[in-house]
């Protein structure tokens, strides 16, 4: 593979992203942002929190958002990228809890999630999706890799990326959340 193929299989990765809500409806992609963008304003307007969970890679975008989203949105944010918390929590109650045990102790009604997994699959943000819908938070989900992975249905907006490497997944989800920053910077 070249550079120039490799940036239009990941420009075409993102010209295919999908937006479906949490009934399974396919909205566009501009509905879509405007949809995440409204209720993002919503959260700003009272004062509720967004939180940002992910693995790895994903880890590191939820932390990185985080900041642009308090900084730049003037949103008031959380992530759970403690090191002490997460070995804590993984120690003492279970990996698939690291996530989970946080929103359920910290998230209120009307707070929204935003959940990255490039599979998909990882139990432990799909266990911090349930908590935060059985609080009545919003799910925002970003994912990858195969179309029927378990997190692309969680969220009130679910939003896919057909990318099959990990390279392509992270480097799609970050140019989608900046996208999502961008908009929010603007007002």
């Amino acid at each position: 593979m070249n550079w120039n193929k490799n940036i239009e299989t990941l420009s075409q990765c993102l010209s295919d992203i999908s937006f479906r809500t949490f009934e399974g409806v396919e909205i566009s992609s501009d509905n879509g942002f405007s949809e995440w963008f409204q209720r993002t304003q919503i959260i700003r307007k009272s004062n509720n929190t967004i939180f940002f969970v992910g693995n790895g890679a994903s880890a590191s975008m939820a932390s990185h958002m985080a900041a642009d989203v308090a900084k730049n949105g003037r949103i008031r944010t959380q992530v759970f990228t403690d090191v002490s918390l997460i070995t804590a929590i993984a120690n003492d109650i279970s990996y698939d809890e690291v996530f989970a045990e946080p929103v359920r102790l910290q998230l209120i009604e009307n707070d929204m999630l935003i959940a990255i997994s490039s599979s998909g699959n990882s139990t432990n943000v799909i266990r911090a999706c349930e908590e935060c819908r059985k609080k009545g938070g919003q799910v925002i989900t970003l994912s990858a890799m195969k179309r029927d992975n378990a997190l692309q249905s969680m969220g009130d907006i679910n939003i896919y990326i057909p990318a099959q490497t990990y390279g392509w997944a992270e480097s799609g989800h970050a140019a989608i959340l900046h996208y999502w920053m961008d908009l929010i910077h603007s007002y």
